[in-house]
């Protein structure tokens, strides 16, 4: 024990951290640990108001923080284990402005009939027996506030990852929150729950595969960090050059995984559909962000010297993905699940902008993020408010004559859906713009066949789309009335800025464009 003792080195280094990077990260982690005292010591009529207040503030502080303090403190910080570039800001300032939005969503209450909406105490006069029966249909689940505060962690923290341990701490970060979400729904609660098992289950295959192809480059390179893997890749100096195409493979199962691309795609209809409606739109939206973030970072900075051993693959992954997503969609007759197959060929679109492997390329992927994201959460937040029977519309025919009843929410849930159609003076023509045109200047053969596949692709889901339309605005009604119920405040300011982003990046797209550009260069 002696001769232990004394052979440990005389002096320990002290990892150095940069506050001013990190801040962001850390005031949302402190609202996320001040919402949970909350939920255990506040009175419980008291938590929604408090529960809503405290994620707001941390939300909005953490992106005032960003945009004024981390941007001039950009650099590599805890060891290299967290990088603050042009790429992490921009997503995470996307993240940030996405959950206040998603948490708006999250507030809504329609009163005790809500079957996915989270109803809290303070809906209820206490001691009423509007109280009681919430109580008794369990609809008080103020706790999805921290949780989304967690869950926001990780998607900050995912795109700014330097090292493969650190990137594999914020996939779970980001993840476990988000299996409990899924599952909170009450209405149709055992479908919610199966949603949330199975999300919870492919999910855990995911992260083996991750952590796996993290320990083959680890055996490959002898480092974790993404730019020790790219010199050992450059000098061919990996000591067992066997482990690094199924380490590549695995890695970007992990990865491919949470952008639901095809096929590690059969979670997206399951989770979207069974999953509380707000939810729905905040993951649809904000985990896309995160993890086509850690995809640029991995394959832009630790694998980009070898990438003619695997863009073959990815292409394909790339190809079916589109095709797979948009065909899918014309069979569905759930919103929700045709929404679900619309991200999934989104996803594709997006992985059209990644192969190009240009500055442009990384441009027009956060470009279309920005831009898809808050459409969806428009989207979602729509699909939220009709209702007929007491219960969400969920099947396309009880969206039938939503038009003549409800004109104005028929006219914005419309436009979206030419939004994701890529209809021109929307936000979703300038994406595919930016996303498909590197890949024509840079991608080659293979970029180009995959911007004609995209551009059929799109073809077909636009007739998915204008099929919805014109049910809303052309068809009878079969059944009982549709209702669009009333929103309040925090869901009309959601939907209105999800629609005016939409609207202004399709006719003003110029500024998020240059920024975006200027924010696409990864430190190494």
């Amino acid at each position: 024990m002696t001769a232990l003792i004394t052979s440990l080195p005389t002096e320990f280094k002290v990892a150095q951290v940069d506050y001013s990077a990190i801040a962001p990260m850390l005031i949302v982690t402190a609202g996320a640990l001040v919402g949970v005292l909350v939920e255990a010591f506040a009175p419980r009529r008291l938590r929604y108001a408090a529960q809503v207040g405290v994620a707001l503030v941390a939300l909005v502080a953490a992106f005032v923080v960003l945009v004024t303090v981390s941007v001039d403190a950009q650099g590599l910080t805890l060891e290299r284990a967290v990088v603050i570039d042009g790429p992490a800001l921009f997503l995470q300032g996307t993240v940030l402005l996405m959950s206040v939005l998603g948490v708006l969503t999250m507030a809504e209450r329609f009163g005790g009939e809500s079957p996915d909406a989270f109803t809290p105490m303070g809906a209820a006069v206490p001691g009423s027996p509007q109280e009681a029966s919430a109580m008794r249909a369990g609809l008080m689940s103020s706790e999805v506030f921290p949780l989304t505060l967690f869950a926001v962690v990780g998607m900050m923290l995912f795109p700014a990852a330097g090292d493969l341990l650190t990137m594999f701490v914020a996939l779970e970060v980001l993840s476990l929150p988000l299996y409990l979400l899924s599952g909170l729904a009450r209405r149709r609660r055992l479908l919610s729950q199966e949603a949330s098992l199975k999300y919870f289950l492919l999910g855990a295959f995911s992260s083996a595969f991750f952590l796996f192809g993290a320990a083959l480059m680890y055996g490959y390179s002898g480092s974790i960090y993404l730019g020790d893997i790219s010199k050992a890749i450059t000098s061919a100096s990996g000591e067992l050059d066997g482990l690094l195409i199924p380490g590549v493979v695995f890695l970007l199962v992990g990865l491919l995984f949470k952008v639901g691309a095809v096929p590690f795609h059969s979670w997206t209809p399951d989770v979207y559909q069974g999953a509380p409606t707000p939810v729905t739109g905040f993951m649809a939206a904000c985990t896309k962000v995160a993890a086509f973030g850690a995809i640029l970072r991995l394959v832009y900075v630790g694998l980009e010297a070898n990438r003619w051993d695997w863009r073959a693959g990815v292409i394909a992954v790339a190809a079916l993905t589109m095709v797979i997503g948009s065909v899918l969609s014309v069979t569905q007759t759930d919103v929700k699940r045709l929404l679900a197959y619309s991200s999934i060929a989104h996803a594709g679109f997006i992985l059209v902008a990644v192969l190009a492997f240009d500055k442009l390329g990384v441009a027009g992927t956060m470009f279309y993020l920005v831009a898809y994201g808050f459409a969806t959460i428009a989207a979602f937040g729509i699909v939220s408010m009709v209702r007929q029977g007491g219960s969400e519309a969920s099947h396309l025919s009880q969206w039938a004559g939503l038009g003549r009843n409800h004109p104005v929410v028929a006219a914005v849930f419309a436009f979206l859906l030419l939004a994701f159609a890529g209809i021109p003076l929307t936000s979703g023509f300038t994406a595919k713009y930016a996303a498909f045109s590197p890949a024509i200047a840079f991608g080659g053969r293979a970029g180009v066949s995959l911007v004609v596949i995209g551009v059929l692709c799109s073809v077909i889901t636009a007739f998915v789309y204008v099929r919805l339309i014109v049910l809303m605005y052309f068809t009878e009604p079969a059944g009982g009335e549709v209702v669009a119920e009333m929103p309040s405040p925090m869901t009309t300011v959601a939907l209105s800025i999800g629609t005016l982003v939409t609207l202004g990046l399709g006719i003003f797209p110029a500024q998020v464009l240059s920024l975006a550009e200027s924010s696409s260069v990864f430190l190494r």
